[in-house]
């Protein structure tokens, strides 16, 4: 488990610094996009969050707020309670914010990528039949991400996996989602359109890690055993795009070496 990170204010209701202090909420944006945010978003946050306290209606500070607070959250590893509460309280605060992002502007791409995200980590962290709750915003907000922006690697990467994660519950699973949430719409979860998802959010942008990783998961799924190799083995060479890189990186040697002398089913 990786060290806890320092706890995060997220005391947006209190009354924001005087005037004459203020920074217009574009400068506060622009310094949160200048700290690489993917690398550093604990650092990203807290400028975000200073563009929301001078305006809490604006489209680019919400919805990007909501895409790093989710960077921070996701790692926040382990199964105690206080981290799971702590978690869950920080992807809480992200689509609260993602929410407004797609209120703010709904033709957005990136608000509706913002609430598919957030919302697909919090579900990593449930059981099955939680999962299932969140299932329809992940397909709903993702794909009208897509349909709004068609190169939004993000979107796709998240619609990707959320075939992917739906094709991996168990029969049972499936069964009590049909029966009591009304999930008969996971139907829709087909192998061929994760991986089609996972291949275009790759092609989109080819140097980011996790797209690469959890392609390759999906070719596991699929026994496509080489496929997963090479894809496996090109992530070594790329260079740092995101706070999880180390684990990701680890995460894919270590599946190379499971799969290394295995032969293609398909």
């Amino acid at each position: 488990m990786r060290p806890s990170l320092p706890l995060i204010v997220l005391a947006l209701a209190a009354a924001p610094p005087p005037l004459a202090a203020q920074r217009p909420a574009a400068e506060h944006v622009a310094l949160g996009d200048s700290v690489e945010p993917l690398l550093h978003p604990t650092e990203a946050l807290v400028h975000y969050q200073d563009a929301i306290a001078v305006d809490s209606t604006g489209y680019e500070q919400l919805w990007k707020a909501a895409r790093t607070i989710t960077d921070v959250a996701k790692q926040i590893e382990g199964d105690a309670d206080s981290l799971k509460r702590r978690r869950d309280s920080l992807y809480a605060v992200g689509r609260a914010w993602a929410e407004a992002a797609v209120r703010a502007n709904p033709d957005g791409a990136d608000g509706h990528y913002a609430l598919a995200l957030v919302v697909g980590r919090l579900s990593r962290t449930k059981g099955g039949k939680e999962r299932v709750r969140f299932a329809k915003v992940i397909f709903d907000e993702a794909t009208r991400a897509i349909a709004l922006d068609s190169t939004h690697d993000g979107a796709h990467h998240v619609l990707g996996a959320w075939h992917a994660e739906v094709k991996r519950l168990s029969g049972i699973q499936r069964f009590f989602a049909k029966a009591l949430f009304g999930g008969g719409f996971l139907g829709k979860a087909n192998w061929e359109a994760a991986v089609a998802h996972l291949e275009r959010a790759v092609a989109l942008r080819p140097a980011y890690v996790y797209h690469r990783l959890e392609l390759a998961e999906v070719y596991v799924d699929r026994g496509r055993y080489s496929s997963a190799r090479e894809v496996l083995a090109s992530i070594e060479t790329l260079p740092p795009s995101d706070v999880m890189d180390p684990e990701y990186r680890q995460d894919a040697a270590a599946l190379l070496d499971e799969i290394r002398d295995k032969k293609d089913k398909t």
